[in-house]
């Protein structure tokens, strides 16, 4: 057992780091796309009603389908850009658009599955469909295109870490990302020297420069 807490807790806190930062821009980014979500559907069409026919095919794309897709570009962008700077820090080791387009792909593979989760829970012959007599759309909060949403969020997003972590960040993929020791040291290090550079910025009081003077 302890072993194995070692094996957890101890080698792998860093993947642990890496994890919370990304559950944390996550969090940010299902704000940003139900945000964007109840937007679009105030200035829109009836999320329900259909935007696009497919010929020679019973199936149609509703605008709920279209809604998802425009929130997700929008938050897949924010994601982006914090994971980036914050979870992998991998500005210094690629490009900006070295990293957004594998970001971008694997935010579309994501994407393609929650469209599949989405339609399921959204379509009435769907047996996994949400219950319409409770989700009857009288509020927001009874909206069952809003909890739809966030369901095939929170399937899509672990699905979106993995594949972002062995694939987008190549810095992170090449072992050029800093360690979480590497990240603790030279926080402290820029602590001391904050701290040296603050005391030379002082002004020395009068009486210990007479007394200099003196001696």
């Amino acid at each position: 057992m302890e072993r194995l807490r070692h094996f957890l807790f101890v080698r792998h806190r860093h993947n642990w780091l890496l994890l919370i930062r990304f559950g944390l821009v996550g969090a940010s980014g299902v704000l940003v796309n139900l945000i964007s979500v109840v937007l679009l559907k105030r200035a829109g069409p009836h999320f329900d009603a259909v935007a696009i026919d497919l010929p020679l095919t019973d199936f149609n794309v509703r605008w709920y389908h279209v809604y998802s897709m425009i929130a997700f570009l929008i938050a897949n962008l924010w994601n982006f850009q914090l994971n980036r700077l914050w979870t992998f820090r991998s500005a210094k080791h690629s490009g900006w658009w070295r990293e957004f387009g594998p970001f971008l792909a694997v935010g579309l593979v994501a994407q393609l599955i929650g469209l599949g989760i989405l339609t399921l829970l959204m379509h009435p012959g769907s047996m996994f469909s949400l219950p319409s007599d409770l989700l009857d759309n009288s509020t927001g909060f009874r909206t069952k295109y809003y909890w739809a949403q966030l369901i095939t969020i929170g399937f899509t997003v672990p699905i979106s870490f993995v594949l972002n972590k062995l694939w987008t960040f190549s810095a992170v993929r090449r072992g050029s990302h800093v360690s979480f020791e590497a990240e603790v040291a030279a926080e402290v290090a820029e602590e001391a020297g904050a701290a040296r550079d603050q005391e030379r910025i002082e002004p020395e009081p009068a009486g210990g420069a007479r007394e200099r003077v003196r001696g």
